[in-house]
């Protein structure tokens, strides 16, 4: 099993970038794929990007692909999202997610997650 917690949500003005950060604790957090997702206020959740198990194959979605960058370090056992050139329609609360399965894009196909880290984007 793995536990995961986001860190790294805040206020910050369009334009200006933040790095959220997702801690996980159990042992098979290397054999995990990991995804960060978002969920504006009444909308459905969404996958933001999305990591392999080993760091070489990673998806970012059309809305923020060259904006943001998802990343891990299973060292120690985290995985980064790198969001630069923010804007007002990124705000949502932003989650984390580890899948045991294979490769998964859908919110359903995640089988951890985090509570949240609010983003909220000022113009």
């Amino acid at each position: 099993q793995v536990q995961v917690a986001e860190s790294g949500g805040g206020l910050v003005q369009a334009g200006g970038s933040l790095r959220l950060s997702c801690a996980a604790s159990g042992r098979a957090f290397n054999n995990h794929n990991m995804g960060w997702f978002r969920q504006a206020g009444g909308k459905e959740r969404i996958v933001v990007a999305v990591i392999n198990w080993s760091g070489r194959t990673t998806y970012t979605a059309g809305s923020v692909e060259g904006r943001f960058t998802i990343s891990r370090d299973n060292a120690k056992n985290t995985v980064y999202l790198q969001m630069d050139s923010l804007t007002p329609e990124d705000t949502a609360v932003y989650y984390c997610a580890a899948a045991r399965g294979g490769w998964a894009l859908l919110a359903s196909d995640y089988d951890y997650w985090g509570q949240g880290t609010q983003v909220t984007v000022s113009s």
